[in-house]
């Protein structure tokens, strides 16, 4: 099997290298900066009427994405670059001429812009046509930024957090804005006067998406490959690339038992500092003192009932900057690097005494080196992790990549056995193309992750049982769209800091999809079918898993609104009994299982003031069967207020037992002005039996400094009603200055 996978790699990289060497014979479209002498000075208030705009030739002729692909778009867009030592500004204009019909309903910072207007655009500053700057804004001068990171279905980090600034107006023209950008804030080659760039704009009552460059839809604004180019950019500074910023936190907590009798009551005033130095415009050194993510937004509550550990995204913002760099063969299923392994315990924080971060660029290398020492807490040690990741940009759009972690325990050696330093090494190639048979887009992937065994007195696995491998080869267009990948996890592969639901195991999975569009339909704007399959077997190449997904039809409506229906097949061996609920309640046996499910999805349009979201699945599960149904309900009443009740419902008949699930959610978002925010999160589940709230309030004072309040409460129900058993509140303030 091993020459096999071997020769099967060889044979797909000289098939995928072939074409990498081609290249687009049309010249990308370019857009001049004005630099911006000292007598022209900008009024920052959303009007772009500064007489040295109109010196500034701008980018235009925008084409459709959606619904008429290449067709011209309905309205029109002006977009102006300017700079001057300090800052990057944009003047944009964008023509409307129903302008009583645009939406303009969003307000908070950092959240998609999916129910507004929208001008998005991405700056690729080192033009390596890899990763980029995303930034969005809406008529009411909402911001949201991310880094894009390409490869294997190309991601958007929206967690990192830029300091910038917008203003919008809103006329009988359409509306308009103005953007500053501090240098700053962003990585660069100084020595470069091009960046690649692009911009798009959603008109939402239309379903309209038009891009500058990089319309077709196997393109798209996340593909800094498919952007422009934004020239004559010189002279910038970027100070001394020093930044502090202290925070002070002042925190409570109390908790209670079950009988509601105080166990516990906490108060402390701390504090804290992060310092970031710009070694160079491209390269970041950072250290954090003290760290407190009480600002964290809380995970999202979800009913487990697969045999697997269910996966949590970070939600804190240390962690989450450079995440791009992190990631490791995106989409191949593989972790070794998983933040939440360090300073949480079960979901609780672990204190964290220090951090220390190297993120950025250096030639064609892209960085992220990460050390963190956490504290010590109840029955937890303290501990050391050290985290290194390192690409290497080969070609026009290949990288090839190493990572290591560390986890160093400290402990006094009670433990039995004890845990020894727990290292993990691997490597991943990504080759990629734009230009396969033409326009095509072709990507290959290949991944090899390794560790040692946790305990030095461990000698009954080997390498090969500590290891993950697997190749990718991804097809991602459109009409036409597919894949296939294999791979493999020994039965020993447990990462120390990474995330692994699932081991022992080899996988292949293909899938192809069709999804033309109906340019001649006023009704119907795409309609997508597919098939997906995988096959999950042991080591040994006995079956354990098996899944055939049929999509008979996935309808895009002209109006925005969606409806699904899929069919599944499945087939589940279990080789030992499954405990369901995880109470000892229901157990299931061993033996093989085989269901059909049927899925059914309504989405209707998210720029209504009233917008639903529906799933219903019902089928075969186990030895019996499962009939789930949920909704999510937004409500826009008036801009800034977005309330959204979800409702899910999971009911189970097995003869091993029956029972019902109910999860419920609600989250209010009363966002006053784009810089002053509230949240209310209420969840409930009655396995559980948890009620749990989580109120947050964030004022961001200038851009880079910001006060959060926050209070949690805690209920679980019992025969005599719910009783509190946790509740806390934190007031957070941070400040950020620049030298």
């Amino acid at each position: 099997m091993k020459y096999i996978g071997a020769m099967m790699t060889l044979w797909i990289l000289s098939c995928v290298s072939a074409p990498l060497v081609a290249q687009d014979t049309q010249s990308p479209k370019q857009l001049r900066a004005y630099q911006l002498d000292s007598s022209e000075e900008i009024i920052f208030d959303g009007s772009v009427d500064e007489n040295f705009w109109d010196q500034i030739e701008p980018a235009t002729d925008f084409r459709q994405q959606e619904p008429n692909e290449g067709a011209r778009a309905t309205e029109k867009t002006e977009v102006r670059i300017a700079y001057d030592e300090e800052y990057l500004y944009l003047g944009v204009i964008l023509y409307d001429s129903e302008p009583s019909k645009i939406k303009a309903n969003q307000k908070r910072r950092d959240v998609r812009i999916v129910a507004d207007e929208r001008f998005t655009w991405i700056f690729d500053t080192f033009n390596d046509q890899r990763n980029a700057y995303f930034l969005e804004i809406n008529p009411n001068g909402l911001r949201t930024d991310g880094l894009i990171s390409t490869g294997q279905g190309n991601s958007i980090n929206l967690n990192w957090d830029g300091i910038w600034d917008a203003r919008t107006i809103i006329g009988d023209f359409g509306w308009s804005a103005e953007i500053k950008i501090p240098f700053r804030t962003l990585n660069f080659n100084i020595e470069s006067d091009r960046w690649g760039a692009n911009f798009m704009r959603v008109i939402r009552r239309k379903s309209e998406t038009a891009l500058w460059t990089g319309y077709h839809r196997n393109q798209g604004i996340d593909r800094p490959q498919d952007a422009g180019l934004l020239t004559g950019l010189t002279g910038m500074s970027q100070g001394l690339g020093l930044e502090v910023v202290p925070f002070g936190i002042l925190q409570g907590s109390e908790q209670r038992d079950t009988a509601g009798d105080d166990t516990d009551t906490h108060t402390n005033i701390d504090g804290g500092f992060d310092v970031n130095y710009s070694i160079t415009p491209s390269l970041k050194a950072s250290l954090t003192v003290n760290t407190d993510f009480a600002e964290a937004e809380v995970d999202q509550r979800q009913v487990n009932l697969t045999r697997f550990p269910l996966f949590f995204p970070e939600q804190r913002d240390f962690f989450l900057e450079g995440a791009n760099i992190y990631e490791f063969a995106p989409s191949s299923g593989v972790n070794p690097y998983f933040s939440r392994r360090i300073g949480l315990q079960g979901g609780s924080p672990i204190p964290i005494s220090y951090g220390a971060r190297l993120l950025g660029n250096s030639g064609d290398y892209n960085l992220a080196l990460l050390h963190v020492r956490t504290g010590e807490k109840g029955a937890v040690d303290p501990e050391n992790f050290s985290v290194a990741r390192i690409k290497r940009n080969i070609g026009s759009e290949s990288t090839v990549g190493v990572i290591y972690t560390r986890r160093s325990t400290q402990n006094d050696g009670s433990q039995s056995p004890t845990l020894q330093n727990r290292h993990t090494f691997g490597g991943d190639l990504e080759l990629g193309t734009s230009n396969f048979m033409g326009n095509n887009n072709l990507q290959f992937q290949a991944f090899f992750v390794f560790h040692n065994s946790p305990y030095a007195s461990d000698d009954t696995s080997d390498v090969w049982d500590r290891s993950s491998r697997g190749i990718r080869l991804n097809f991602p267009n459109q009409p036409w769209s597919g894949h296939v990948s294999y791979r493999e996890f020994g039965n020993a592969f447990d990462p120390a800091v990474g995330f692994t639901p699932r081991n022992a195991f080899r996988r292949l999975q293909p899938s192809i999809g069709y999804t033309p569009q109906f340019s001649g339909s006023n009704v119907i704007q795409q309609v997508g079918w597919g098939i997906r399959f995988e096959h999950l077997t042991d080591l040994d190449f006995k079956l354990l898993t098996q899944d055939l997904t049929f999509t008979f039809f996935d309808i895009g409506l002209m109006s925005g609104d969606r409806l699904a229906l899929h069919l599944r097949r499945n087939y589940e061996r279990l080789e030992r009994p499954f405990d369901l609920k995880r109470d000892g309640s229901i157990i299931l046996p061993v033996d093989e299982y085989v269901n059909w499910i049927a899925r059914a999805n309504l989405q209707t349009a998210s720029y209504r003031k009233v917008s639903v979201e529906a799933n219903f699945e019902s089928g075969g599960f186990w030895s019996g069967n499962r009939t789930e149904y949920g909704a999510e309900v937004t409500l826009r009443p008036f801009p800034g207020i977005e309330l959204s009740p979800e409702y899910i419902r999971t009911d189970v008949k097995l003869p091993e037992g029956h029972f019902s699930a109910d999860l419920v959610r609600f989250e209010a978002n009363i966002d006053l002005t784009t810089s002053l925010f509230l949240t209310s999160n209420i969840q409930f589940d009655n396995l559980s039996d948890l009620l749990a709230m989580n109120n947050r309030l964030r004022w961001i004072v200038v851009p880079g400094s910001d006060l959060y309040l926050v209070y949690n409460h805690n209920w679980i129900d019992r025969a005599v009603g719910f009783r509190t058993i946790q509740r806390s509140g934190a007031l957070k303030v941070s400040y950020t200055h620049r030298f």
